[in-house]
């Protein structure tokens, strides 16, 4: 099989997504939701549901367990479009799964790994040589230690193909950042949010940085391009030490964030793949595809489309 412009490796898991009254209180107190809604969930997950909404031919290597929550997760992404023939179905293990504690300006999320530190390298290996993508974007580094060690050696054969590379690390649950510093320089753009930038700049530099500039500069400077995920002030670019671009994100209404970050890279990669040349435009990209999705509740219901992303360029 071929024509996959995108191989999204990592994490596929439902999410409960919870909003209202959702900060617990223990002895025995029962709280009154507002809504529960079981949606895709999983960074890579969400990423190949956003690329496939925005009509870029994408595939998912993850793994799921043969329970309700693996079926959900494959039928999820099937309806999407994306391709989950590199989508192992293991007996014996739970599918992955979060609870998410929603707010309207933060969040909490709970999650049991489940099957997702299960995926190794072998198996990209082998979705790669079926598949043939463009590039390979990995997600949640830090929930998947197994292939995590692997990936120093994985990017570098991956570049060996002419294949290009991309790192979302997500927030790293020990708050360690260890190995991400040996991983910039080998992969073609690092996407994490302002938080992970400064954590990871912070892990980097052996000191805590607390000014993005600095910390895009630092690891922008280590050999990658840095797309730095602002939130509601879109995004920022960093390159050979310095600030490149940036763009703003859209003023919305805002349902639920949940995933917002995800679409964020989704819009970017498609904009990378798509010829976008300026840096500018596919920070627009990014940022109104991050924008944009948090109008519905989880991160993918409110993902964007060519024709959004279309009709605000041209605005």
């Amino acid at each position: 099989m071929s024509g996959i412009d995108v191989l999204v490796v990592g994490d596929a898991n439902p999410d409960l997504l919870l909003t209202g009254d959702v900060v617990p209180r223990f002895g025995q107190a029962e709280q009154l939701l507002d809504t529960a809604d079981l949606v895709l969930g999983g960074s890579a997950g969400i990423v190949a549901a956003g690329l496939a909404r925005l009509g870029v031919a994408t595939a998912l290597a993850a793994v799921v367990g043969s329970d309700q929550f693996g079926s959900f997760v494959l039928d999820r992404l099937n309806e999407r479009g994306v391709d989950t023939s590199a989508v192992t179905v293991r007996d014996g293990i739970a599918t992955g799964v979060s609870i998410v504690l929603s707010q309207e300006n933060d969040r909490a999320i709970l999650t049991l790994p489940g099957s997702i530190p299960m995926l190794g390298a072998d198996a990209v290996r082998e979705a790669v040589r079926r598949l043939r993508p463009r590039h390979v974007h990995v997600a949640s580094y830090f929930l998947q230690p197994s292939l995590a060690r692997a990936l120093p050696v994985l990017i570098d054969w991956l570049a060996g193909e002419g294949i290009t590379t991309s790192l979302d690390t997500n927030w790293d649950p020990a708050e360690r950042w260890e190995g991400v510093g040996d991983l910039l320089p080998k992969v073609s753009c690092f996407l994490p949010n302002r938080e992970e930038a400064l954590a990871v700049s912070s892990a980097v530099a052996g000191r805590a940085i607390s000014d993005i500039d600095e910390a895009g500069a630092l690891l922008s400077a280590l050999g990658c391009r840095v797309v730095v995920k602002a939130g509601s002030d879109g995004g920022i670019a960093y390159e050979a030490g310095a600030r490149s671009a940036e763009a703003p994100g859209l003023i919305l209404d805002v349902v639920d964030t949940t995933g917002a970050g995800d679409s964020f890279d989704a819009g970017y990669l498609a904009a990378m793949l798509g010829g976008v040349d300026s840096e500018r435009d596919r920070l627009r990209w990014a940022a109104a595809s991050g924008s944009l999705s948090v109008r519905g509740l989880g991160g993918t219901a409110a993902q964007a489309t060519r024709a959004d992303l279309e009709a605000l360029q041209a605005a």
